[in-house]
């Protein structure tokens, strides 16, 4: 039903925003990795609300209890089981909402196809959800860095007509860390924050774009023909909440160039092959090349805005509506682990799919 990713490290997420809790089903974690919830505590750290000033103040510790598939600190190779208590509910702050449909979200939508909706901030379709995510992907991301030597960050690239001029292959996550927007430039994640309290002041939201990275990937993964790395990039990142584009290396600018403007060219030394450019963003034909993977996912300003909008009700009547509740201004400070993670939840299964199949 949509709730699992992954195929031989595969995941269940589960939950709704106002519930009880959420949580995620690891399956296929290879057994004797250390591992306990000062693993998984600091990724989930950066994504939890109330944070900073810039993103929404419900009031969540995110605190994560790993129910099972581990013993005496290490995997078992079973399912691994983690949960998060919902702990700053306020269902209340939806009722309106239990016969409004809010615009630009799931609500008409889910109502429509099930016939039944969680309307307590969107149940299902809120970024709670996200939660699960983020605590597989710390698993995952150890896996990468403890076996394989791969490094994997994202940053806050730009929010709407603010960009930062940065180079995927040098940016430091202290860098990135040194600021509440995740914008590894300084001064231009000054100007982000000012615009993200504009908007929140005036009860408005804005989007924009962040940037992923993977360094050290090796040659080799990747499965042609519809299990192509990229695809499986462009699905995890176009599955997250608000995400609403995604591309990787030169992307939609490649197009301004010739062909042999934007071949990345090949050289060898020392016994293995590099490119003397990256605009492929580390993927040929589907498969890893060797040099720094790269992409970018654009999110879309937060639905929930403090304005009243046209709308229409359960009995489709045309009404208006007026959001509430907690929200982000600007979802994406909390995004950039929410890529991080689905980035190392598809490497580590191309990781593991590629050592199945070719041994190595």
């Amino acid at each position: 039903m949509g709730n699992s990713f992954g195929h031989l490290f595969r995941i269940t997420t589960w939950g709704e925003s106002h519930g009880g809790g959420v949580g995620v089903v690891v399956d296929g974690c290879p057994p004797r990795l250390p591992l306990t919830e000062a693993d998984i505590q600091p990724d989930l750290d950066r994504r939890r609300p109330g944070q900073s000033k810039i993103v929404t103040p419900r009031k969540e510790s995110d605190t994560v209890q790993i129910l099972s598939g581990t013993f005496e600190g290490r995997t078992l190779g079973t399912p691994i089981s983690m949960w998060v208590k919902n702990e700053d509910a306020r269902p209340e702050a939806y009722s309106e909402m239990a016969t409004k449909f809010r615009p630009s979200h799931a609500d008409y939508t889910y109502q429509t196809k099930y016939g039944i909706r969680n309307w307590q901030g969107g149940g299902r379709s809120s970024a709670r959800e996200t939660v699960g995510r983020v605590a597989a992907g710390a698993i995952a991301k150890k896996i990468l860095r403890e076996r394989f030597g791969v490094e994997i960050l994202s940053y806050v690239k730009q929010v709407q007509r603010i960009i930062a001029d940065l180079n995927p292959d040098t940016v430091k996550v202290k860098d990135i860390e040194s600021n509440i927007v995740r914008c590894p430039h300084p001064a231009t994640a000054e100007k982000m924050i000012r615009l993200i309290e504009k908007m929140r002041r005036a009860g408005d939201s804005v989007g924009g774009i962040v940037e992923g990275v993977a360094r050290g990937v090796p040659v080799g993964w990747g499965e042609p023909v519809f299990d192509k790395l990229e695809a499986d990039l462009a699905k995890a990142m176009l599955s997250l909440p608000a995400s609403k584009a995604f591309e990787v290396g030169s992307g939609f600018a490649g197009i301004q160039l010739t062909g042999r403007e934007h071949n990345d060219l090949f050289r060898a030394k020392g016994g293995k092959v590099h490119t003397l450019t990256n605009r492929s963003g580390g993927i040929q034909g589907g498969i890893s090349n060797g040099e720094t993977i790269y992409f970018r996912v654009a999110f879309k300003p937060v639905a929930t805005i403090m304005h009243e909008q046209d709308t229409v009700d359960v009995k489709l009547h045309n009404t208006t509506l007026k959001g509430r509740g907690r929200h982000d201004p600007c979802v994406l400070p909390r995004a950039v682990p929410m890529v991080d993670a689905m980035t190392a939840l598809v490497l580590v299964d191309h990781a593991l799919r590629h050592q199945a199949q070719c041994g190595r």
